[in-house]
């Protein structure tokens, strides 16, 4: 929809979930995110540390839950945890925001591509067309960060916005998950890690980074 509602309180993000009963619990990602980012008012302080590497003057605009982007090749749209749009300067950035606590980033493209129809190898070109990745994506590579990415840049282009970021915004302990983001930056050209964000490249006139946040560990109880 183009109209959209204020959120009065962290709970009023819950109604967006796929399955509300089963992922709005404490501890879990979706609870975790929603709580910390609506307290901020903006950005989570670590966020924003993390944001200003290459943004310090960086305001957010606007966030959308669960924010949907339709995707070529099969009619399931890529659900994004948080949408951001933010100002940079005089540039607007799209920011793709996964939250994290214990969760995988989901299948790897092998287990993705099991009896693949002729839709999700449409989606899967469309993808690495988008990151500008050629035509050989490893099978190991999560298939939610190419998603997820794709749909940042995407957003991007949606909204005339120069930059696009993908943030894994992760309240995990011990980093859980870090290698498959690190292995995803290597199919990317890239070297990236906990709590940097890293330029990746041009993909169609956006210019694109990666980042991973290390969140508060008190929104874990919330």
């Amino acid at each position: 929809m183009t109209i959209l509602l204020p959120s009065h309180s962290a709970d009023d993000w819950k109604q967006f979930l796929a399955d509300p009963e089963k992922h709005w619990r404490t501890s879990y990602s979706a609870r975790t995110l929603a709580y910390s980012w609506h307290e901020a008012r903006g950005f989570p302080r670590e966020v924003r540390a993390v944001l200003g590497q290459q943004f310090p003057d960086i305001e957010m605009l606007l966030g959308i839950p669960e924010h949907k982007v339709a995707l070529t090749g099969g009619s399931r749209a890529s659900q994004t945890d948080l949408w951001v749009l933010a100002c940079a300067g005089d540039d607007l950035v799209s920011i793709a925001v996964e939250g994290k606590v214990s969760e995988t980033f989901g299948p790897t493209v092998d287990d993705w591509l099991v009896d693949a129809s002729d839709g999700k190898r449409e989606r899967l070109s469309f993808l690495r067309a988008q990151l500008g990745c050629g035509e050989d994506v490893p099978g190991t590579v999560r298939y939610q960060l190419l998603h997820r990415a794709a749909s940042a840049i995407l957003e991007a282009k949606r909204f005339r916005a120069r930059h696009a970021v993908l943030l894994v915004h992760s309240f995990s302990r011990t980093c859980e998950w870090l290698d498959d983001f690190i292995a995803f930056g290597a199919l990317l050209g890239v070297d990236v890690g906990a709590d940097r964000l890293t330029p990746v490249r041009e993909c169609d006139g956006v210019k694109f980074s990666m980042g991973w946040v290390s969140g508060d560990e008190a929104y874990l109880s919330k």
